[in-house]
């Protein structure tokens, strides 16, 4: 099985994030898309890949987090 789907699916769901407007939502969607790109390189066994993601990942999240103990 090829594991391209998962980076088309990645690629999707980041492009998805330019539509909407809440910034809260622009970072789940993001989260949602390095978890994506995460796996693809976990699956392909690129380690570039996979650190990029986690930090993205923990950045989005992170940024999430804070956005809402300040509201």
């Amino acid at each position: 099985m090829k594991p391209d789907w998962i980076g088309w699916v990645a690629t999707a769901t980041f492009t998805s994030s330019y539509f909407v407007r809440n910034p809260f939502q622009i970072r789940a969607i993001q989260a949602v898309a390095a978890c994506l790109w995460l796996s693809y390189g976990v699956v392909i066994g690129a380690t570039p890949v996979i650190i990029a993601n986690i930090l993205v990942v923990s950045a989005a999240l992170f940024t999430m987090w804070r956005d809402r103990r300040l509201s």
